[in-house]
């Protein structure tokens, strides 16, 4: 078995999530690779590293035997795409992203690199069945700190406007340690929704606002926005889902995972820091050096149950608080993202 699903997990599953979860779900934001396509970080990697611990790998099938073991009464059809960090050869990643998006019929989402020219990168869409592009910030120039990367440096403008041509996916991960509440971010993803009209503009994490201190004035900020679509991957804050809901709408928001690290074991709490993620002990080896993880004790640690979960229960309290219909709900969970791959 791929990983175990305690009796935790069932009553989780059937208590909050079962009534509420529509039949058909689109996962528009999950990671397939294989072992062999990453190697060790090399110096000077950004990011979080505690993502790494949930996976050395997550195959297509792999990814579609999750889906069986977490949600047993829903359809779910991903969009796949690689592993996006620098231990990954692209070459490689991308490859499989492709082959297996075409062996199943799925979409899937080129991994890119700056350093590519526009007509590399359209050739690359082209050639390996692509939707769209997904660029990620730690391919953003090694000499930027990490505090001062804009989306521009890892989406260079010339892959914004071969999107905007090809009217392709565009599924941004905005850098910056204030995430959503930076303005830096929030004046770039309005200026990219005003000058490429065309290309279909996805926020990963809602802007990474996991905790209600990464808001700031960002919905206010990007309430005049139009077409921009959120989505809430591997965010467990009603808060920060609620205020989405409120400030663009059910159709403007969609189902994300961030498969595989959605398996993972945990709760998430925030704190003054920022997030922690606390995780049964031993499960991820030793985390007492990485501020967003926390063990609880072994008692505490037999009541947590997955990440997804956590996730999808944490919608369900914003839908709900917002009163959401169930067309809303369906529409977020499959319509909206069907309308983007079409």
């Amino acid at each position: 078995m791929l990983f175990e699903v305690k009796d935790v997990d069932r009553r989780y599953y059937a208590e909050r999530l079962a009534d509420f979860l529509p039949r058909k779900i689109i996962d528009i934001h999950t990671h397939i690779w294989l072992k062999e396509h990453r190697a060790e970080p090399p110096p000077g990697a950004r990011g979080q590293t505690w993502p790494r611990r949930v996976a050395a790998d997550n195959s297509i099938e792999d990814l579609l035997e999750t889906y069986r073991l977490m949600l047993p009464e829903q359809e779910v059809t991903p969009v796949v795409f690689g592993w996006p960090e620098r231990d990954a050869n692209l070459e490689q990643t991308n490859a499989y992203a492709s082959r297996a998006a075409q062996e199943r019929n799925l979409a899937a989402l080129l991994v890119t690199t700056p350093d590519w020219s526009a007509s590399e990168v359209e050739r690359r869409v082209k050639t390996g069945g692509f939707l769209g592009l997904k660029p990620y910030l730690n391919w953003a120039p090694l000499g930027i700190p990490s505090a001062e990367i804009t989306i521009y440096d890892f989406l260079p403008h010339a892959h914004l406007e071969a999107a905007d041509r090809n009217r392709w996916i565009v599924l941004l991960h905005i850098p910056r340690p204030d995430r959503l509440r930076d303005p830096v971010n929030l004046a770039q993803m309005l200026e990219i929704e005003e000058r490429y009209p065309h290309l279909r503009l996805v926020i990963a994490h809602l802007g990474r606002a996991y905790c209600p201190e990464d808001v700031g004035d960002a919905f206010e900020v990007l309430r005049p926005s139009k077409r921009m679509v959120f989505d809430f991957s591997a965010n467990t804050s009603p808060f920060v889902i609620e205020g989405a809901l409120r400030a663009f709408g059910p159709r403007r928001l969609v189902f994300g995972s961030d498969m595989p690290i959605l398996r993972m074991r945990m709760h998430r709490v925030c704190e003054s820091d920022g997030y922690v993620n606390l995780v049964p002990p031993g499960l991820y080896g030793d985390v007492s050096g990485d501020p967003h993880m926390r063990e609880v004790s072994p008692e505490d640690g037999e009541r947590l149950s997955f990440f997804l979960y956590e996730q999808l229960h944490a919608f369900r309290c914003a839908a709900e608080t917002v009163g959401l219909s169930r067309a809303d709900v369906e529409d977020v969970f499959y319509n909206t993202a069907a309308n983007l791959l079409s």
